[in-house]
C-alpha cells in the first residue's frame, strides 16, 4: 500500500468532493456485482457473457511476474461501481453542480471552447459529459461512452471489442473485461480528418473506488484525429486502483494519435493495457506522460500488421518519492516494410524508481524492417534510480534495429553557467528538466505543454538540490 507519509500533498489536484453518489456498491468482488452493473447498464446478454468470461479469467490468472510487486493488493479493498449522476449530458448546465466545479477546476469547460471537437469527462464509474461538434456527427463520426456504442452500434462493438485485449491477455485487463463501466468509444469514416482533437478526462473521487473505463478506438481508411486523455485524483491514505483498457484500430492509410497526460496522485495504483493494430501505410503515434501513480505499469504496444504500416512511441516518466514508474512500449512487427520508434525519458529524483520496460519483435516474415529505441534517464540525486529492461528480436536478415541509451546527471557546469546568468538553483535545476523533455512536449499541443511543464515544477518543488 501507499502510505500516507508518501503523499506528495503539494499535488494540485488531490482535492475531494463529498460522497455523493446516487448507487455506490460495497467493497468487494464477485458473481453478483458483475451482474448488477451489467443490468444497471440494461446490457444484453452477449456483453454479459463477455464480462463473465472476464470474471472466470481473472480469477484463474495470477499477477505479473516481473516488475513492481502486486502481491499486497486486496481486491476486496475496492468499490467497483460508484456513480454520482444518472445520465451523461450533452448540456454542461445540467451537469451535476458539485461535479460540474471539480471540472471547471481542472479546466474542462475551457478546454473544449477554446481547442477541442469534442469532449468527455468521466467521475468516478460513469461519463457525466459527452459532446461533439455538430458537424462532426454529420459527417458520421461517434464519440460516445462505450456503454452507449454496446446499445447504439453493437455490431461494431461486437467485431472489435476484445479483439485486440483478451480477457485471458493478463489479470487487469480480464478485471477490467468484468467490471469496466465508460471509457471512449470513437469511430471515424473514411477519409475524415479531424482537424481538432477530441478530448476524455478521467476523474476518481470515491475513496478506496476503482475506475476501469474501456476506450475502443476504429480509425476507418484514410481518416485521421488526435485523442487527448487526462486523469487526476484525490489525496486518499487507501489506495485507488485504476485499470483501463485501449483497444486501437488504425486502418489503411489512417492516422491516430493518442495522447495522455497522466496526473494521478500517489495513492493510485496504475495499471493499464493500451493496444493498436496498424495496416497498411497506417501511422499509430503514442504520445505517452506519466507523473503520478504510486505504482504506474502502462506499455502502448502497436501491431503492424501489413505491409509500409508504421507507429512512434515518445513517453516521459518523472518519479519523486513514493512513486515506482514502469513504463515503456511495444512494437511488434509481423508485415515487410513495417517501421517502429520509441523513445523513452525518463526523470527521477528524490527517491524515485523509473523503469524502461520494452519489447521490439521484428519477426521471420517482416522483412525490410527498421525499429529504433532512445532510452535517456536524468538522475537528479543519489537516492534515486532508474533501471532499463529491453527485450528486442528480430527473425530475418533484412531487418535492422538501433537502440541507444544515456543515463545523465545535472552537471556542475550546467548549473553554474544558468546560475550566473541570475537563475537560483531550483530554477536552474527545472529548466535542464524541462530541457530534457523537449522532445516529448513539443509533440503536443501549445496548451498541454505548458500544463505538462506547470505539472513538472509542481513535482519538483522542494525535490532537488
Amino acid at each position: 500500500m501507499i502510505k500516507k507519509k508518501d503523499i506528495n500533498t503539494k499535488y494540485e489536484y488531490g482535492f475531494s468532493d463529498k460522497d455523493n453518489a446516487i448507487i455506490k456498491f460495497n467493497k468487494g468482488l464477485n458473481e453478483e456485482v458483475i451482474r448488477n452493473i451489467s443490468k444497471i447498464k440494461n446490457e444484453p446478454k452477449w456483453m454479459l457473457d463477455i464480462r463473465l468470461e472476464g470474471y472466470r479469467n481473472f480469477l484463474k490468472l495470477s499477477n505479473p511476474k516481473w516488475g513492481p510487486s502486486l502481491e499486497f493488493i486486496n481486491f476486496d479493498d475496492y468499490i467497483y461501481y460508484n456513480s454520482s449522476n444518472k445520465k451523461s449530458e450533452k448540456d454542461w448546465e445540467k451537469v451535476p453542480v458539485e461535479i460540474k466545479n471539480t471540472f471547471k477546476k481542472l479546466g474542462i469547460p475551457e478546454a473544449e471552447a477554446k481547442f477541442l471537437n469534442g469532449v468527455s469527462a468521466q467521475y468516478d464509474s460513469e461519463i457525466v459529459y459527452k459532446k461533439l461538434q455538430s458537424d462532426l456527427e454529420k459527417k458520421g463520426v461517434i464519440f460516445t461512452n462505450v456503454e452507449t456504442a454496446v446499445l447504439k452500434y453493437p455490431d461494431l462493438v461486437k467485431k472489435y471489442f476484445g479483439k485486440l485485449v483478451s480477457s485471458n491477455d493478463n489479470k487487469y485487463a480480464a478485471l477490467n473485461t468484468a467490471v469496466w463501466s465508460g471509457g471512449s468509444f470513437i469511430y471515424v469514416p473514411k477519409d475524415v480528418i479531424l482537424e481538432k482533437p477530441l478530448q476524455a478526462y478521467f476523474r476518481i473521487n470515491g475513496l478506496a473506488t476503482g475506475q476501469f473505463e474501456r476506450t475502443l478506438i476504429i480509425i476507418e481508411e484514410g481518416a485521421k484525429v488526435h485523442y487527448v486523455e487526462g486523469c487526476t485524483a484525490p489525496i486518499y491514505s487507501e489506495n485507488n486502483l485504476h485499470a483501463a483498457v485501449v483497444e486501437c484500430f488504425v486502418h489503411k492509410k489512417a492516422n491516430l494519435r493518442y495522447t495522455t497526460i497522466q496526473n494521478w496522485s500517489k495513492n493510485v495504483l496504475n495499471l493499464v493495457t493500451k493496444r493498436a493494430k496498424v495496416y497498411e501505410h497506417a501511422n499509430m503515434s503514442w504520445i505517452d506522460g506519466n507523473i503520478g501513480a504510486g505504482i504506474n505499469m502502462k506499455y502502448p504496444s502497436s501491431i503492424l500488421c501489413e505491409k509500409y504500416a508504421s507507429s512512434d512511441c515518445i513517453s516521459i516518466a518523472v518519479a519523486s518519492k513514493g512513486v515506482i514508474q514502469d513504463a515503456g512500449a511495444k512494437m511488434i512487427h509481423l508485415a515487410p516494410y513495417t517501421k517502429s520508434k520509441i523513445i523513452s525519458k525518463s526523470v527521477s529524483l528524490n527517491g524515485g524508481d523509473t523503469r524502461y520496460r520494452g519489447l521490439v519483435k521484428i519477426t521471420k516474415d517482416a522483412i525490410h524492417s527498421h525499429a529504433s529505441v532512445e532510452c535517456d534517464t536524468l538522475i537528479l540525486d543519489s537516492i534515486s534510480r532508474s533501471d532499463t529492461v529491453p527485450l528486442e528480436m528480430i527473425s530475418n536478415k533484412l531487418s535492422f534495429l538501433e537502440h541507444e541509451a544515456k543515463v545523465s546527471n545535472i552537471s556542475e557546469e550546467q548549473l553554474y553557467y544558468l546560475m550566473s546568468k541570475g537563475l537560483s538553483k531550483d530554477e536552474a535545476e527545472y529548466l535542464i528538466v524541462l530541457g530534457f523533455l523537449e522532445p516529448f512536449a513539443k509533440e503536443l499541443p501549445m496548451e498541454y505543454a505548458i500544463e505538462l511543464n506547470r505539472l513538472v515544477k509542481l513535482d519538483m518543488e522542494g525535490s532537488v538540490g
